[in-house]
């Protein structure tokens, strides 16, 4: 599934419009799952170097200014290509013309990654949770294949949040990719566990993680232990309810917020929240 491109909506990169400071990379795939989300694949500069879970401003000549949104690097930082995963918004400023990209395109990416969804934001424990809904999963798609995650956690719970069960697709996809990869499989062995739920489709487990939380129900069905600020650690994006009402309930077991010049039991990606 493919969507059409139109090129008079975006302008093709000559090497003098590239602002200064900004990669130019080529477009290798684009994977449409939903209506409303996509996934896409581009080369990876030379000497761009980033930790898994940060994120970078991407962006398209839109008209004859660039235009640029912060998006998660979805790859791990070993990574030869670069994997975005998105939205798309039919009016969207921007993703109303990069969700009409095919491969052999040019996307503009910024120089300088950043972001709090980092390991070394995070003080040292045994379970470390990733919390997510949407395409909030993106930044944990780098850090569930980086196998710096599982050298410093004995067990990863990445849950994934979506309203159908279509869009749930891409996690399970990377959770497969891992199972196949000869190298990660042996590192992630078992200490990877995925929990997906769904709002408002029938599934499995159904019901926000929120709730799921709050009365106990995820800690069943995984058969963990509540919340603990001595063994727990957390890492938490979603939409701005999602992240204020998880946010909650790990301060309420006891976790404290941390971020790159102060870690500790928990971090928050705030930079998609507008």
């Amino acid at each position: 599934m493919s969507a059409p491109s139109n090129p008079a909506e975006t302008k093709t990169l000559e090497p003098a419009a590239i602002p200064a400071g900004v990669y130019a990379e080529t477009v290798l795939d684009v994977t449409h799952y939903t209506d409303s989300l996509f996934r896409f694949r581009t080369t990876r500069p030379d000497g761009f170097r980033f930790r898994s879970g940060e994120f970078v401003m991407i962006g398209l000549i839109v008209g004859d200014k660039p235009l640029y949104r912060a998006y998660s690097v979805a790859s791990p930082s070993w990574a030869e290509e670069l994997e975005f995963f998105s939205i798309k918004v039919p009016d969207g400023p921007l993703t109303s013309h990069l969700q009409k990209i095919q491969p052999g395109d040019k996307i503009l990416l910024r120089k300088k990654p950043t972001g709090t969804l980092v390991l070394d934001a995070l003080t040292p424990g045994k379970r470390l949770y990733l919390f997510s809904t949407g395409t909030g999963i993106a930044p944990f798609a780098s850090l569930i294949r980086d196998p710096e995650t599982y050298e410093k956690f004995e067990e990863v719970i990445l849950t994934h949040t979506t309203r159908e069960v279509a869009e749930l697709k891409y996690g399970f996809d990377l959770v497969e990719e891992i199972r196949n990869d000869e190298i990660l499989r042996d590192i992630v062995g078992a200490k990877l566990r995925h929990y997906a739920t769904t709002t408002r489709e029938e599934f499995p487990f159904q019901g926000r993680i929120t709730d799921l939380i709050e009365n106990g129900k995820f800690f069943s069905d995984l058969g963990l232990p509540p919340l603990d600020p001595a063994t727990d650690r957390g890492m938490i994006c979603g939409s701005a309810a999602m992240l204020k009402d998880t946010k909650e309930l790990l301060e309420k077991a006891g976790l404290d917020e941390g971020a790159n010049n102060k870690p500790a039991e928990f971090v928050i990606e705030r930079a998609f929240v507008g």
